[in-house]
């Protein structure tokens, strides 16, 4: 925990013109309850995270610098501590730190397995069912590399049935190992599958591009869009048409001629998402999942509408009965199981994406994937601005301070400070030299007039008020006197009261400083009253 907390110790303030401290972009995680166990500080660092377990009591996240932990009920030692102790606080998983997690996925047991990025998967957890991969039917206290068949290999996607995984490779290859009882591990027997095998038969020769896990089903779309599933069949959940198990993949031929883009499985129904954006379901039916306005089970691909809309993601999770959607314009639906409420029809929510659907409605509340920040490549004007300061392969300006050189735009220094209008208008030089201020201040100057914030310590700051009060610069000013004030402590205070004094600013502040010279072995504290 302490190697966690000391991520955000030394970080400088940055503040903005409005007085708000500036703050990372952070995985929004709040809608589950299992995070209130973590503090404001730590839920701040999360980068990714995935909440599961049988009653949503389980959660595994990392950080942003690779760090993972876990926290809650620990069932078959799910949480990869080493142990099968229960934990309210958050623990680290040494085992995964420092391995950047690509995907992850759970069973019912739990049992994980993640894969990460560079292609190796990790089991622990439950293993009655050999679901872990690794040759036995003892429970895994720690994640385990699994090798076997997949040594050369780099897998590229994961997934979980209740007892079973699957995983699909960067070439296009499936395997799958764990409980077979119906078949869902592809072998063509049902015998268990202790190890990773390969799911040959019909995908032999087959390129796949995604795989699905139901309780006990299993699902792959191959390159050409083509669905092939396997496994249990009793809800008619492998959209075949009947309602017999299938032990070796099979084509769905009621999706010719549709090419499937996405397929995602609830603990008996199936979804799947066209190129087109068109949305099919079939499978069990009992809560509305399937959305079709009835609950009866279906047994071939049925068309779900929703709003007449083009759907760009499909959400269902292998151990809840709730499905959802989101579309071109960003609505987000719902229907299934929600809440103890079975919803027929696709129904609009005020949720900006569908992970807030299974985090809110879904019975348990848990990830239907592995949230992650999502990457954002749009850069807005004021990030434009802030990420061309001193560029110089952009800069037509560079000044001189302390030896150093800053690159800076002509052009936006006249626009922002009144000063640089004056003194740049006709002035043809592309190197100025600067000796009235040091190279922080003056650089933090510069760097103000492109982001509207100022990032330096109290001290530097007393500077860069110096520089404000010579520019006439109010809103500068204030942003240092801000700085001065939030910072203050007693090493520095005296030399801030000068500054003060000296830069005539407004506003009363007090702080104690410690006398030494005194009597008092433990010290005096007298009062200072600090004008800003």
């Amino acid at each position: 925990m302490e190697a966690k907390r000391s991520l955000s110790s030394g970080a400088r303030s940055q503040v903005t013109e409005d007085g708000f401290l500036s703050a990372l972009k952070m995985l929004d995680v709040g809608k589950w309850p299992i995070f209130a166990l973590c503090s404001p500080d730590e839920l701040k660092l999360i980068r990714q995270a995935c909440v599961f377990g049988s009653a949503g009591n389980e959660v595994l996240y990392s950080t942003e610098n690779d760090e993972v932990f876990v926290l809650g009920t620990n069932c078959s030692g799910c949480l990869g501590t080493g142990d099968i102790l229960h934990s309210i606080e958050p623990r680290r998983v040494d085992h995964l730190c420092g391995k950047k997690i690509a995907c992850l996925s759970y069973g019912s047991g739990p049992h994980v397995v993640i894969a990460t990025d560079e292609g190796e998967v990790y089991t622990w957890g439950h293993n009655a069912y050999n679901q872990l991969g690794n040759g036995t039917t003892n429970h895994g206290l720690v994640p385990t590399h699994i090798s076997t068949n997949l040594g050369n290999r780099k897998v590229i996607e994961v997934a979980c049935g209740s007892h079973h995984s699957l995983v699909l490779t960067s070439d296009g290859e499936v395997f799958a190992w764990g409980y077979n009882n119906s078949g869902q591990v592809g072998s063509g027997s049902t015998a268990n599958q202790p190890i990773p095998r390969k799911v040959t038969g019909c995908l032999q020769n087959k390129i796949a591009t995604t795989i699905a896990c139901g309780q006990m089903c299993s699902m792959a779309v191959v390159e050409s869009g083509e669905v092939y599933v396997w496994g249990y069949n009793g809800n008619g959940q492998l959209g075949l048409g009947s309602s017999g198990n299938q032990p070796t993949p099979c084509r769905i031929a009621a999706l010719q001629g549709i090419r499937v883009h996405k397929i995602v499985c609830g603990y008996a129904h199936t979804l799947v998402l066209t190129d087109e954006g068109h949305l099919y379901a079939w499978g069990a039916n009992s809560y509305g999942q399937l959305g079709t306005g009835n609950k009866s089970n279906q047994s071939y691909p049925t068309p779900v509408s929703v709003e007449k809309d083009r759907v760009i993601e499909i959400a269902a999770c292998h151990s809840a009965h709730t499905s959802a959607a989101k579309t071109q314009s960003g609505h987000i639906y719902m229907w299934g199981q929600c809440r103890g409420q079975s919803v027929t029809l696709p129904h609009l929510t005020h949720f900006s994406c569908t992970d807030d659907v299974f985090a809110c409605f879904a019975t348990p509340a848990v990830s239907w994937r592995l949230l992650s920040v999502e990457p954002d490549d749009h850069l807005t004007v004021a990030q434009s601005l802030k990420k061309e300061f001193d560029n110089p392969e952009t800069a037509d300006l560079k000044f001189l301070v302390d030896g150093k050189y800053i690159y800076v735009h002509k052009v936006l220094l006249k626009i922002r400070c009144e000063h640089f209008r004056s003194v740049l208008n006709g002035n043809e030089d592309d190197i100025v030299e600067m000796d009235e201020f040091s190279y922080p201040v003056y650089r933090a100057f510069l760097e103000y007039l492109y982001t509207d914030c100022i990032n330096l310590s109290p001290e530097d700051a007393i500077g860069l008020l110096d520089l404000a009060t010579f520019y006439r610069d109010n809103r500068l000013k204030k942003l240092c006197q801000q700085t001065i004030k939030q910072g203050i402590c007693e090493d520095n205070a005296i030399a801030l009261l000068s500054a003060a004094v000296k830069y005539e600013a407004q506003g009363q502040w007090r702080h104690h400083i410690w006398t030494p010279n005194t009597p008092d072995p433990k010290g005096q504290y007298e009062d200072v009253a600090v004008t800003l």
